[in-house]
């Protein structure tokens, strides 16, 4: 089976935005997830790293 090749994307500041009005409005990760197409340990990892709750860290 072949591997899928990584891709990384640089966070926007448009999506930078989406992700901390859905940390505010306590929108499922999994939801966030699908709309931006970002997994959710990458969602998770960005949140951490700006400091706001996302899911389970309330």
């Amino acid at each position: 089976m072949a591997k899928k090749k990584l891709v990384r994307r640089e966070w926007t500041l448009a999506e930078l935005r989406t992700l901390k009005k859905h940390s505010k409005d306590r929108t499922p990760v999994a939801k966030i997830s699908k709309e931006m197409k970002r997994t959710e340990g990458a969602l998770r990892q960005k949140a951490l790293n700006l400091g706001i709750g996302l899911g389970h860290q309330r």
